[in-house]
């Protein structure tokens, strides 16, 4: 499992980083939590707050986004966007 993380403000993005897992032990989501959790740690950001918006956009599209408010410290941006790759 592959995911990479955008840092974004306005149309301009901030910072990027990708993290890929190898290990196939542990369910499903087991994996898109650490992949989660590792990516979070190379931006330097804290876990943000997984809302029923995110599982439904991530199950839709395989990616999904994370507002101001879903952090609980103020952030130096508008978007954090995870996009997950197999």
């Amino acid at each position: 499992m592959k995911i990479t993380g955008k840092l974004i403000k306005g149309t301009v993005v901030l910072d990027e980083k990708v993290y890929e897992v190898n290990d196939a032990a542990g369910s499903y989501q087991d994996r898109l939590e650490k992949c989660l959790v590792e990516v979070c740690g190379l931006l330097n950001i804290e876990v943000p707050m997984w809302l029923s918006r995110n599982t439904k956009e991530y199950v839709r599209f395989r990616r999904t986004s994370f507002y101001a408010d879903q952090f609980f410290n103020p952030v130096l941006f508008e978007r954090f966007e995870i996009k997950v790759e197999n």
